[in-house]
């Protein structure tokens, strides 16, 4: 049963997974530059010519791609499954992945053959090979055809279901879907309008300030598009699988249509220094932006509660003694929990982004790298490797190949992301030091920065043991020669309450209407404003692309 989208979610699954290798390959050699040891030159031999050029690999495989295509293959494998039926077009959720390829190869040529070291957010006036712009963009209408099979199909289920209430798992993937068809625009105006135009000579300048703008637009809510998947497994899948329950699916139903609903108007917090941007439209996406702590704080408290009744089911007493009774022996629930914690880090750290005045302190430090490697790289991508510990197996219907492995593997992530992250944050909180930057061969790098660089780094090399035993478990798994005794089910979180689910937190409408108007509000006067100022004249610096 479910055939197509098994191998469907293997192929994605494996991309995604290759172009991880890849960008993540290249993290440590980053921090080794930091302190001084510099392995670029050596690396020319294999085509990598500059760190900026390593730079960008790293953040669009890792950031962009890796994320995209784990997102949209497992968000149609929770459907199906919590729907209990196929995809009512398969066909066209197989076109979603093969324009996403052909979309990653295209956009992938001109970075490996250093033709857009742009770096993953790509700012005008830096220029790329247009194929690089054409490439990114297939990749998202690639991610929209996805969503489009996932909301055909949820439609027939609610056609041949009607009156019931929408399961929770696939509720919140599609609305995670919807979120990211509507975010997406931004970009997608950025690069048909005003970038692709334009590295394509049709046009002889670009509006910077725009491009940004409608850059940010899209730019913030790709966090909820990583993060909110994890939410999927950590709602819906994790009291599950530790033996309990979820303790409120009327409150994760409520805080995923919140990110609906708030996680778009406010990309502006990013632009603080940007003088383009009036000042009142920065407070306005600066109180929207604290907004979204609401559902994050919502989530805290419904899954720590969740996790302590697993834990008091399967015996802990005390205040906290239900912590020790968690099953740490099974590496897909520790891999995620760790994740948790990281993330916890990282969202404190992101109250010191979301304020004007202390945005100013760490605007453009290494501390921001810190923060998304703590979100991105540990809350999302730490779930995302606890999640495979079970997907992977289930795709391929054989056994996880080392258990202990796996579990080694987890650790190692949370100790080495907790010694690069905290080097990184204090770098830039105390000392200022920049990010996107040759720090190793910096004339202003003070004595001061070496043993904090050197803290990161270590995180950095353990990290980039963690990822080889992650990817070891992978391979052996899928190459074993066994075969599973007992099939590996999806894991589906029941709720503690008994009463039913209200309406209004299973109907579509309202969430979306009051989601556009949200947007319109917040962003239709700023960009009316920056489109009447319309100012096409800056030209395209590049490494090798056209200059």
């Amino acid at each position: 049963m479910y055939a197509s989208v098994k191998k469907l979610t293997g192929w994605y699954l494996g991309v995604g997974m290759a172009a991880l290798f890849i960008g993540g390959s290249i993290g440590p050699f980053q921090k080794l530059e930091h302190v001084g040891i510099n392995l670029y030159p050596g690396l020319q031999n294999i085509g990598l010519n500059s760190y900026y050029q390593g730079l960008t690999i790293h953040g669009v495989l890792n950031a962009l791609v890796w994320t995209t295509f784990f997102i949209v293959g497992f968000l149609t494998f929770t459907t199906v499954h919590s729907l209990k039926r196929e995809l009512t077009h398969p066909k066209l959720n197989w076109a979603s992945f093969y324009i996403m390829v052909i979309g990653l190869v295209m956009a992938a040529i001109p970075v490996l053959i250093n033709a857009a070291t742009v770096l993953f957010t790509f700012y005008p006036p830096l220029q790329a090979s247009p194929y690089y712009y054409i490439g990114l963009t297939l990749v998202v209408i690639g991610s929209w055809v996805g969503g489009w099979g996932m909301f055909l199909t949820l439609r027939a289920w609610r056609k041949e279901n009607p009156g019931e209430t929408t399961p929770f798992i696939a509720l919140a993937s599609n609305i995670t879907m919807a979120m990211w068809q509507i975010a997406t625009l931004g970009i997608a105006v950025e690069m048909l309008w005003l970038i692709i135009p334009w590295s394509l000579g049709w046009v002889d300048g670009v509006d910077p300030q725009l491009a940004r703008t409608f850059f940010w637009f899209t730019g913030h809510p790709i966090v909820y598009f990583w993060l909110l998947p994890a939410y999927v497994s950590w709602y819906g899948m994790v009291p599950k699988q530790i033996g309990g329950k979820l303790f409120s699916e009327q409150l994760a139903r409520l805080v995923f249509w919140l990110f609906l609903l708030l996680s778009i108007p406010v990309g502006v917090h990013h632009q603080y220094v940007d003088p383009g941007v009036p000042q009142g439209w920065k407070v306005v996406h600066a109180v929207l932006t604290y907004s979204l702590f609401i559902p994050s704080l919502l989530t805290a408290f419904n899954v720590i509660a969740s996790l302590e009744i697993g834990g008091r089911a399967r015996g802990g007493t005390g205040l906290l003694g239900w912590i020790r009774t968690l099953p740490w022996d099974n590496p897909s629930f520790t891999a995620q929990n760790l994740a948790m914690i990281l993330f916890a880090f990282g969202g404190i750290g992101g109250l010191t982004n979301a304020s004007y005045n202390l945005n100013l302190v760490i605007h453009n430090t290494i501390w921001i790298p810190g923060h998304f490697h703590l979100t991105v790289g540990s809350g999302v991508t730490l779930t995302f490797f606890g999640i495979a510990y079970w997907l992977v197996p289930k795709l391929a219907n054989k056994p996880l190949f080392s258990n202990k492995m796996a579990l080694w593997q987890a650790w190692t992530w949370f100790v080495g992301m907790l010694l690069m992250s905290n080097g990184l944050h204090i770098l830039g909180l105390n000392f200022g030091a920049p990010r996107r930057t040759m720090l190793g061969v910096a004339p202003y790098a003070s004595s001061d920065w070496q043993p904090l660089l050197i803290e990161a780094a270590l995180g950095g090399i353990i990290l980039g043991v963690s990822g080889l035993l992650f990817y070891i478990n992978m391979i052996g798994t899928v190459r074993s020669k066994k075969t599973l005794t007992a099939a590996i089910e999806m894991p589906v979180s029941e709720p503690m309450e008994a009463h039913p689910t209200p309406a209004w937190l299973d109907t579509w409408r309202p969430w979306v209407v009051a989601t556009l108007v949200l947007i319109v509000v917040s962003y239709g006067p700023l960009l009316a404003y920056l489109i009447s100022n319309l100012n096409m004249t800056s030209p395209g610096f590049s490494n090798l692309w056209g200059g």
